[in-house]
């Protein structure tokens, strides 16, 4: 039997992208196959020592090239950068998997899945990008992500919070426009990698709200205020700036009252 934990730690700690993407897929189908063990005792490692290959490198979101759609170059510069992000969020949910401990087996069920579904869109889009004669690592990229991750690498209720409530949200409000966008171009495929990839990303944080409500009923908070509570603190600027895609939001958890705040600029 192979154990969870181990695998986790593996893809974590080592920059080959290749092995990392086999073994987040063989993790999801021996679990399905009920073959992998949900409980380690082993040490966490730091969250320092995490593991990231050569290319692309990381520049500051600020000091990243603007490029337009209405080019090749731009194109292929926007799938680059989503390839990034899907690749950033393999790391993401393994990290979840790894380093939060003692939750229920359903938890480490949901992550895994969602970084086997994640490792799909990379590999979708590093074939897109292959189409036009790019790989991943062929331009920089941002390091915004996995901020976010070492920020909140000791607090569970604050990972949920801001990677797949906030950071992964974010991609529910801006990926229709983008697929309109690719649509006007007669971008069938992009349209189509795009609209698979925005359907899995509703589920995903879908699950980060479910888990946030759970461990906020387990440590007695009130989820909404804590929430608030967790932006204004972990998030510059206070809060996201709209406009926000309610109606996919509320599939994906949030309430009424979430969405509310978030779009009212006057109260942080």
């Amino acid at each position: 039997m192979k154990n969870l934990f181990e695998i986790a730690e593996a893809c974590l700690y080592s920059a080959n992208i290749d092995e990392k993407l086999a073994l987040t897929h063989q993790a999801w189908q021996t679990l399905t196959n009920g073959e992998l063990i949900l409980n380690s005792n082993d040490p966490i490692l730091p969250i320092a020592r995490v593991s990231f290959p050569d290319k692309p490198i990381l520049l500051a979101p600020r000091n990243m090239p603007r490029r337009k759609l209405s080019t090749p170059e731009g194109v292929s510069a926007f799938f680059h950068a989503i390839a990034h992000v899907e690749f950033m969020a393999i790391y993401l949910a393994w990290d979840l998997v790894y380093r939060f401990r003692g939750m229920p087996e359903q938890f480490y069920q949901d992550w895994l899945r969602i970084a086997d579904e994640e490792a799909q869109h990379f590999e979708l889009i590093r074939i897109h990008l292959q189409s036009m004669q790019m790989d991943y690592g062929d331009l920089p990229a941002h390091n915004g992500l996995w901020d976010h991750a070492r920020d909140t690498a000791y607090d569970l209720l604050a990972r949920l919070a801001m990677v797949p409530r906030c950071m992964e949200a974010r991609g529910l409000d801006v990926t229709p426009a983008i697929i309109a966008r690719f649509k006007q171009l007669g971008d069938d495929r992009s349209v189509a990698l795009l609209n698979r990839i925005l359907t899995d990303e509703v589920g995903h944080v879908e699950r980060g709200s479910y888990w946030f409500k759970f461990v906020c009923e387990q440590q007695g908070f009130e989820a909404e205020a804590k929430f608030r509570q967790l932006i204004k603190q972990y998030y510059q600027g206070g809060k996201p700036k709209g406009p926000f895609n309610r109606e996919m939001r509320k599939i994906a958890g949030f309430s009424n009252a979430e969405l509310d705040w978030l779009e009212d600029q006057e109260y942080l």
